[in-house]
This record gives C-alpha cells, sequence and structure tokens, in this order.
C-alpha cells in the first residue's frame, strides 16, 4: 500500500474517533421510556360522521393533543403521527397511563346551553333541533337544554384556579374570544330574566354528553345585559389534579374525530434504571472476555483487534447519540450483541493471514508479516461484504417493521454492523501496519500471532475431516431436529405475546415473596383462570400477569387478588395491546420473516450461484424453525423481542454460511479436478477456526445478557444464543452438504459466473 494511501486512512480513522468522542462527551444520548420510565399510548383516529381519519385528519387530531399533554405539565413529552391513523404519545415520568388516556384520549367536545327547564327522563342524544335532556350534577333529575349557544371553539384559554377566597376550591376560568364574548353576554342575559330559583335561570355547560357544571345567573346580572368580559367559572367540587386535566381538555379543544387507544405501555425509573445498569455490565463483562480471547488466540494482532473493538464502541454510541436514535433496551441488547458481530471481520482477516504467512516459506528474510496482513485484508473482503450486508438486511427489515422499542435493536445493530466494518478494515489496519512495522516485533514473528495456523486448524490440516461423505447422515439428523421442533409447536403450541394476540401484561414486585401456583389460584378467583401467570426474581417477589381483557376493571381485580395473596404489589410494568393492533402487528411479523428469506435469497443469488444460495437460505428457514420449536418446548413467548432475536438469526446463520461458502467458491477456482465434495471438506476446515472463534466472542456476550439482562433480555438471549450454536452447526451439516447436492444435480457452467469483487486497495479477488 502506497504511504500515501496510508496517510489518507490515518486522517479519517483519527477524524472519525476524534469526532466520536467529542460527540460522546457533549451530547446526551436520548433515552426510551423503557430506560427512563414513563407511559407510552398509540392512539389510533377512527372515522366520525362526515369526517374521515385520513393523514390531515390525525394531523389536526395531533395539534389539540399537542395542547393538552402540554397542560398535563410532562416534562419533555414526545407526539408523532405513525402511518396515516395512529398518534405515538410519549410521556417521561408519568406512571398513571389511566389518567393520561383519559384527558388525552377523550374527544373532549365542550358545549354551553340555555336550560329550558326540567325533564323527565334523559335524552344522551341531542334531538335534531339540538335539544337534549341529561342528567343534573347539583341533585337528582335532569334538565332539558336548548340546542348549543357556544361551542368549545370561542373559549380562548382555560386555567385551572383554586377560589380561596370564595370557597368554592378549584374551578376553571374560561375565557372567550371576541365573538363567543358576545353570545356568552346574551345567553346569560337571557338566563338572568327568568326568576330566581327557575331552572331556566342557569346555565349548562356539556362536556362529552355529560353537564360539568350548571350555575345559576347571580342576582346582580341585568335581564338581557349578561354578563359582559368574556369570562366565566366551571365550578363543581373538583380535586386540584380534576381540575387541570379539565382546563388542558377544554383549552385543547376537541378532536376533529374520535381516537382509541390500541397500545399503552408504562414502565417504572427502577425497572428502566436496572436495565441500563445489567445491560452496562453485560457490555463490559462481555467485551472484557471477548478481548481477553482474541488476545489469547492472535496476541499481539488479538491485542490490536481489542483496541478496535473499544475504539468500535466509541464510534457506535457517538452515531446513535448523533443520528438522535431513541436508545431502547432492545436498542442496548442490539450494541452488546453487536460487540460479538464486531469481532467476526477482524478473525476472518486473522485467519487469513495465518494462512498467507505460512505460503511464505521458511526465508525469514522474505517474511515480512505486513505483506501476509496486506494480502488477507484484500482476500477477505468479499466475504466481509457479504457477511455483513445479509446481517444489514435483517436490520433493515427490523426497522421496517417493527414497533416501539424493537425498532432501536434495528438501528443500533445496523450502526454497529457498518461501524465493525470502519474499525476492523481501517482501525485495524493502520494499527496492525503500525506495529508490524516495528524491528521489535518482526524479530519476534510468534508475537504477531500469525507464525501459526493454530491447533485447530493444524489439526485439520493433517487430517481434514470427510463430512461430504456423509451426506445422507447429516440430512437425517437435521430431519429428525425439524421433526422434533414441528412437534413442539403442534403439541405444546407457540404461546404468542400480548404484541401478536392483543390483551394486557403487567409486571408487578410483591413486599413479601409467593409461590407461583398460590398467585395463580388467586387471579384465576378473580375471575381470569386462563392468565397466564409467572413468579420470578428473589424468592418469586416479581409477578407477570398475561391476560385477554384490556380493561383497567380487569387490572384492579387482578391487583386486588394479588395484594391478598403477596400483600401489598407494585406495577413496575404494564403493557396494553388491543386486538386489532395484535392482529396487524402479527401480520407484519410474518411479513418480515418472508421478507427476509426472500431477501437473502435473492441477494445471495446474485452474489454467488442459486445452488449455494437456496442451500444457505434452506439452513437459515431450519435454524429459524428450529428456534422456534425450542420456545415452544419451553412455553416461552414469542413477542416482539422474540422477533428481533429470530430476524437476527437470520442475519448471523447466513453470514456464517456466506463464510464458507465464499471458501468454497475461491477453492473450486483454483481447485482443479478435485471434487467437489473434497473442496467442501477443505472449505470447513480452512474456516472452521473462524466460526469457532467468532461464535466464541458471540457466546461471550450473549451469556453475560441472559445471567444480567433481566427477564426481557433473558428470552432473547437464549433465543440468539440457540441461533447462534445452531447456525454454526447447520452452516456445516447442512448447509455445505446440501451445496454440494445440489451442485451435483445442477453442475456449474463454465466459464465465470459471479462478478468479481474489488478489495480496498483496488485489486480484484
Amino acid at each position: 500500500m502506497s504511504s500515501s494511501a496510508v496517510l489518507r486512512r490515518a486522517l479519517l480513522a483519527l477524524a472519525v474517533v476524534a469526532l466520536a468522542l467529542w460527540t460522546a462527551l457533549t451530547t446526551s444520548p436520548r433515552l426510551g421510556l423503557d430506560l427512563r420510565g414513563g407511559t407510552r399510548i398509540v392512539l389510533e383516529t377512527q372515522d366520525a360522521p362526515g369526517v374521515r381519519a385520513d393523514a390531515e385528519a390525525t394531523d389536526r387530531a395531533l395539534e389539540v393533543l399537542r395542547k393538552r399533554v402540554d397542560g398535563l405539565g410532562v416534562a419533555e413529552p414526545s407526539l408523532a403521527r405513525s402511518g396515516e391513523n395512529r398518534i405515538v404519545v410519549e410521556l417521561p415520568g408519568l406512571r398513571d397511563p389511566r389518567a393520561a388516556a383519559e384527558v388525552i384520549g377523550r374527544t373532549a367536545q365542550l358545549t354551553v346551553h340555555a336550560v329550558t327547564g326540567t325533564a323527565p327522563a334523559p335524552a344522551e342524544r341531542p334531538a335534531a333541533d339540538g335539544t337534549r335532556a341529561l342528567a343534573d350534577p347539583d341533585g337528582g333529575g335532569y334538565l332539558a337544554l336548548a340546542a348549543p349557544a357556544l361551542t368549545g371553539d370561542g373559549v380562548k384559554s382555560a386555567d385551572a384556579v383554586l377560589d380561596s377566597a370564595g370557597g368554592r376550591g378549584w374551578t376553571v376560568d374560561l375565557a372567550f374570544r371576541d365573538g363567543a364574548a358576545a353570545d356568552w353576554a346574551r345567553l346569560t342575559g337571557e338566563a338572568a330574566c327568568a326568576p330566581a330559583g327557575d331552572p331556566a335561570r342557569r346555565v349548562a355547560i356539556v362536556l362529552d354528553g355529560r353537564i360539568v357544571s350548571a350555575p345559576a345567573v347571580q342576582t346582580g346580572v341585568t335581564c338581557g345585559a349578561g354578563i359582559t368580559g368574556g369570562a366565566t367559572q366551571i365550578t363543581g367540587g373538583f380535586s386540584a389534579q380534576e381540575a387541570r386535566d379539565l382546563a388542558a381538555l377544554v383549552e385543547g379543544g376537541a378532536l376533529p374525530v374520535p381516537v382509541t387507544t390500541v397500545e399503552q405501555s408504562t414502565v417504572g425509573p427502577t425497572l428502566g434504571a436496572d436495565a441500563i445498569r445489567a445491560s452496562a455490565l453485560a457490555a463490559v463483562i462481555g467485551l472484557a472476555c471477548t478481548g481477553l480471547f482474541v488476545i489469547a488466540v492472535y496476541r499481539l494482532l488479538g491485542l490490536l483487534a481489542t483496541v478496535a473493538l473499544l475504539l468500535y464502541g466509541l464510534i457506535s454510541y457517538a452515531a446513535v447519540v448523533a443520528l438522535g436514535a431513541t436508545l431502547t433496551l432492545p436498542g442496548l441488547a442490539g450494541f452488546v450483541l453487536a460487540v460479538g458481530i464486531a469481532v467476526d471481520a477482524n478473525v476472518l482477516v486473522f485467519e487469513r493471514a495465518r494462512e498467507e504467512y505460512a505460503l511464505l516459506g521458511r526465508n525469514a528474510a522474505t517474511r515480512d508479516p505486513r505483506r501476509p496482513l496486506a494480502t488477507a485484508f484484500g482476500k477477505a473482503w468479499s466475504a466481509v461484504a457479504d457477511s455483513n450486508i445479509t446481517t444489514l438486511l435483517a436490520a433493515g427489515l427490523l426497522f421496517a417493521f417493527a414497533t416501539g422499542p424493537v425498532k432501536g435493536f434495528g438501528v443500533t445493530l445496523a450502526i454497529g454492523v457498518l461501524a465493525s466494518m470502519l474499525t476492523a478494515m481501517v482501525i485495524t489496519r493502520l494499527l496492525a501496519d503500525a506495529a508490524l512495522a516495528l524491528p521489535a516485533v518482526r524479530r519476534r514473528p510468534g508475537l504477531t500471532g500469525m507464525a501459526g495456523l493454530g491447533r485447530l486448524r493444524t489439526r485439520l490440516t493433517r487430517r481434514a475431516p470427510r463430512l461430504m461423505a456423509r451426506r445422507r447422515r447429516w440430512f437425517t439428523v437435521s430431519g429428525a431436529l425439524l421433526l422434533l421442533a414441528v412437534a413442539g409447536i403442534g403439541v405444546r403450541g407457540v404461546e404468542l405475546g400480548v404484541e401478536f394476540t392483543g390483551g394486557r401484561d403487567v409486571r408487578y414486585t410483591a413486599t413479601r415473596p409467593v409461590d407461583a401456583d398460590a398467585a395463580r389460584a388467586a387471579v384465576a378467583a378473580a375471575g381470569f383462570p386462563d392468565a397466564v401467570v409467572q413468579t420470578t426474581g428473589d424468592g418469586g417477589r416479581d409477578i407477570g400477569v398475561r391476560v385477554g381483557e384490556t380493561g383497567d376493571a380487569a387490572q384492579d381485580r387482578i391487583t386486588e387478588a394479588l395484594t391478598d395473596a403477596a400483600g401489598p404489589v407494585t406495577v413496575v410494568r404494564d403493557d396494553l395491546i388491543g386486538p386489532s393492533l395484535g392482529d396487524e402487528l402479527r401480520a407484519h411479523a410474518l411479513l418480515a420473516l418472508g421478507l427476509a428469506v426472500a431477501a437473502q435469497l435473492a441477494y445471495l443469488s446474485v452474489r454467488f450461484r442459486w445452488t449455494y444460495a437456496a442451500a444457505a437460505v434452506a439452513a437459515m428457514a431450519q435454524d429459524v424453525l428450529l428456534v422456534v420449536g425450542l420456545f415452544a418446548w419451553l412455553g416461552k413467548p414469542v413477542d416482539s423481542v422474540f422477533l428481533a432475536a429470530l430476524l437476527t438469526v437470520v442475519g448471523y446463520s447466513v453470514n456464517d454460511s456466506v463464510v464458507v461458502l465464499d471458501r468454497l467458491r475461491e477453492l473450486r477456482r483454483k481447485g482443479g479436478r478435485l471434487p467437489l465434495a473434497d473442496l467442501a471438506d477443505r472449505a470447513v476446515a480452512q474456516t472452521l477456526p473462524r466460526t469457532v472463534n467468532t461464535g466464541m466472542g458471540a457466546l461471550f456476550v450473549l451469556t453475560a445478557l441472559a445471567v444480567l439482562g433481566g427477564d426481557t433480555l433473558t428470552d432473547f438471549s437464549v433465543a440468539l444464543l440457540a441461533g447462534v450454536v445452531l447456525g454454526m452447526a447447520s452452516t456445516v451439516f447442512t448447509a455445505l452438504p446440501l451445496t454440494v447436492t445440489l451442485e451435483s444435480r445442477s453442475p456449474t457452467p463454465t466459464g465465470p459466473t459471479t462478478p468479481r469483487t474489488p478489495n480496498p486497495t483496488g485489486a480484484v479477488v
């Protein structure tokens, strides 16, 4: 490589690291609600008579909701339209979702009526002329109301005020706009003409079909003149919070279309803080174990790769912060997992470097360690690019089809993949070139980590495995495992989470330990025999209840039942999914998996040959089915976080297959007349050390997450642990044997079949 190219790379790396460090030190991360606590509500606008709930109507509803949320006094609220008719509301720190949903989700149709007298029976729906009868808030009976004289559009402002002087407690002071002020004066002037004690002297203020206040016009008001100044008070014995909520509703105005709550999630701040600590500890332990392992295997090169991994973490974090992406709990898991993925490119290069160093021969004068390393970077580029692109495809599908926190996992996974390519192919190379140029290092080739092929590779070279000769045996084993997975799905069934079925999932913390059977019996006695009840944590203090009902009354009964069984309980997480949204998310999950398979097949067919692509995708589909079957046998829920793990397994499985198939393609180009089965065995022997070493890096991280990550990340980690192990096995025992079988039935035509990929130095491999 020329000195100018090295200088350009060094300047690029220095600029990226400096910018990342500055960003990390000066910009705070944007934490999701699952990490800082709060309430997330997804509202869906509905069609109304004469009004369609399209994007324009939803945008108008969004502005009304924004005013209401501002009235709640929540710090840093977030409101955004999702799709054509959904609004996502995030309220950090707010732990009472009922109050929030009640305030922001009400239609808030405010009208002011003249009272014409009493009525014998209620009439909730107005007559054709706008008259109606509603319950009197000041006593028994009903009031007959005239057509609306004012609507909420005429309200200029509404404020909650404590009337300590008049002794009326908390009231809501209204100020009307100019035109509405005149209407208010006319309405009260007509009411002032009625004698004292006559219902016609009262004015009714109606909110969403209920009279909230019906004051009588004071005797000092002149008949016909009315109350001037364009202001009034709404009284009704409100508490401070009720007055503030009512003021927020009135001032925000009426929603142009009705809205319904389709998803609601509340997370306590303690749970989020624990998740951050657990994920950070898992990242430190996983990174430390991975670094020590890489150093033990690759010595100096491993040490440099560990430094590059630390810089990778810095660059990834800075990229997330700079982009303003929300860091969620699955997103943290994505960061931790990407540490394991980041080591893959380094391992690919280092194994190649060992091969190239061995080819230099015994002449010490020709054994400049920089030459085999440069060659290794060039030859490894194709496999690095292909394997990372397949993972990016999975991350893109997660971002496109997932909702809420799982989107964050897709973002951080994609950023992690791109950052790993930068650190491995640029930063590690710069550090290695500088270190290998030192005379002290060149005099001690064993220090570099390239002087030997490694124990596993040496053993495989002496006696190459004859795996392809037993293809039928491996197909039989794979078929048996698939039958076992299908049996689990058929016998035990797939337990879908509330995201895919609709319902409510509430996590409690009890003051004393409770047995799972006792908690289950208490919930069943409360009227929910089909509820899924689990206890975890310190002696069973953490209780999870999943039911199909989504109403607040149902949750109240469950909470009371658990309180009787385990003492006072605290809600630490409350997830509610409407049935319509559950159906939609389930359809999106299936579509995401289908597109993942199709995208991988299409990409690999272009990069390789259809036989290679079909074999890799078949192995990947096998891994997915086996992971689903495992969760079915274990009785673990399949939810959106599991979907994130499953799509990651898709990327990881194909990633592993691509590396081996890329080596098979290379051996085939220069393998002469050797049978394809023998070349496949050689490909396994040459890439198995990389597979094992990369897998160990991922396993360190995932094990730390499984042990330390809490309930949510434990299931996520179990799915990925199974996927990593199965992915390594399926490459050797499914993808490669299937490739050999398909190629024997449909041989490769003569001549080049795939485009050759330029490497970063401009050479062609």
